[in-house]
């Protein structure tokens, strides 16, 4: 009789403890569903990403989801601000998430030889000596200005159409593809190259539209000391810099 009783203590017991573990369990499993219900707004790649596109623009590319909190990816972009200045390393597909590891200060990717032709764009090389290339400071993705000086030119009777030596920006934010000659930016690393021969000669690839081309082409042609149309210079631009106020400059108004 007693055995009888121990035993049904005993039992009472272990389902006691086992009816405690399965609510412990079935507690644990809503809070986990709980925790996995919990969504949050994620940037996901609608249309493809080339390399080398700017994070400024990156929105025309991307669309908001919502994913459970345990399927977003480290490091996803929250807030697109935050690739501002920066391009991505490689192209981004479709249905990715936004990650911020995927992209890289502009001139990180130029150093690998690697600044895409914008869409539409070609190239085209020219030659200047480094006193007409902000000294030898120019490197693969930046952006840069041109200006022009053309000589005085008349029409077929003879009238004045362009004042002697008039001087404008002909260009502005030009991306520089590729640098052949010495760069002091690629050169700080060397502490003995702190000059450049303001005589040598450093080539420069930018990508322009189809007209652009044109223009500059018509305009370097001036360089090989035969047509005269034109001397250019170049200025190192940035997304700071103010390209308004340019205005044509002759003898007229240079000392305004």
């Amino acid at each position: 009789m007693k055995t009888r009783i121990i035993g049904a203590i005993v039992a009472l017991m272990l389902a006691g403890l086992g009816a405690f573990v399965l609510i412990a369990y079935v507690r644990g499993a809503d809070a986990r569903a709980a925790d996995g219900a919990t969504t949050t707004d994620v940037y996901i790649v609608a249309e493809e990403i080339p390399e080398g596109t700017s994070g400024d623009g990156i929105a025309d590319f991307v669309k908001v989801d919502s994913l459970p909190q345990r399927n977003v990816a480290p490091g996803a972009v929250t807030d697109l601000a935050d690739l501002a200045g920066l391009v991505s390393d490689a192209t981004i597909l479709p249905g990715e998430q936004l990650l911020e590891a995927r992209f890289i200060d502009p001139l990180e990717l130029a150093a690998r030889g690697d600044v895409p032709v914008p869409a539409g764009m070609q190239l085209v090389s020219f030659t200047l000596p480094a006193d007409r290339v902000v000294g030898g400071a120019i490197v693969a993705g930046d952006r840069i200005g041109m200006v022009g000086t053309v000589p005085e030119r008349k029409d077929a009777n003879g009238q004045v159409v362009v004042p002697a030596y008039t001087s404008q920006f002909a260009f502005n934010g030009v991306l520089v593809t590729r640098v052949q000659g010495v760069s002091l930016r690629d050169s700080e690393a060397d502490p003995e190259a702190t000059e450049q021969d303001p005589t040598a000669a450093i080539m420069l690839t930018i990508a322009l539209s189809t007209h652009d081309v044109e223009r500059w082409v018509w305009f370097s042609e001036g360089e090989d000391g035969q047509h005269h149309y034109a001397d250019m210079w170049l200025t190192l631009q940035n997304d700071a810099t103010d390209t308004g106020g340019s205005s044509p400059v002759d003898l007229g108004n240079a000392f305004q």
